[in-house]
């Protein structure tokens, strides 16, 4: 198994955590599960820990925003016919990897045998994951699952999505949003303070609230 591969599995709770707040709504909990993974993968591969954040205050967001596009796209996870048949050739691979190999092949390997992306590879992996735990008390690879996130606490999932929007503000806008919504300044005190006038920090502030919408809803 690769340290990516490795890392993966390691988080794997987090799609469980954020899969699980949207039981009984229409979708099954297999699709959501496999939204998530999908999630997860993109979020493993474009992470950048040089900004300081935690893994989980980064890959929340965009595994929730898997799962909700799965709930505009009408329910259900969509497989590409492509995927579909390059999800056979994987499940053949790792069995003919296995048998003469002693052990399963890591997507490295299968990118390799199939001439695929290693992206590719874990989006047909994903697409045919199997559920390896439907409660919090099942196990998952001989243990516990232990959830990084309270999936008892809806509102966490959208705390850490509004986190890292702000954190990808650039500063004069991070210190904007400070200063009116967790220092609670006026218009005029956050102007005087950051060396603007108060007509560009309401029109300022107005594109910053637009902007962060815009990116908790996708």
């Amino acid at each position: 198994m690769t340290e990516r591969e490795r890392f993966i599995t390691e988080n794997i709770g987090l799609v469980h955590s954020c899969a699980s707040k949207f039981r009984n709504r229409g979708i099954e909990y297999e699709d959501l599960y496999s939204a998530g993974c999908i999630g997860l993968i993109k979020a493993c591969d474009r992470f950048d820990s040089s900004k300081g954040f935690k893994f989980s205050t980064y890959a929340v967001p965009v595994i929730l925003g898997e799962i909700k596009c799965l709930f505009r796209s009408g329910g259900a996870v969509k497989v590409s016919r492509r995927l579909k048949e390059l999800s056979l050739k994987v499940i053949r691979a790792q069995e003919d990897f296995a048998v003469k190999n002693g052990e399963q092949p890591s997507v490295t390997q299968l990118a390799e045998i199939l001439g695929e992306s290693e992206e590719l590879i874990a989006q047909a992996i994903s697409s045919n994951v199997r559920i390896l735990s439907l409660s919090g008390n099942d196990d998952y690879n001989g243990r516990d699952i232990d959830l990084p996130v309270d999936s008892h606490d809806e509102s966490i999932a959208e705390i850490l999505s509004l986190r890292q929007i702000i954190s990808e503000l650039s500063e004069n806008d991070r210190m904007i949003i400070k200063l009116r919504y967790f220092k609670n300044k006026t218009q005029s005190q956050t102007a005087e303070q950051l060396n603007m006038t108060q007509v560009q920090v309401s029109r300022r502030e107005k594109k910053i609230i637009e902007i962060m919408k815009e990116k908790l809803t996708v």
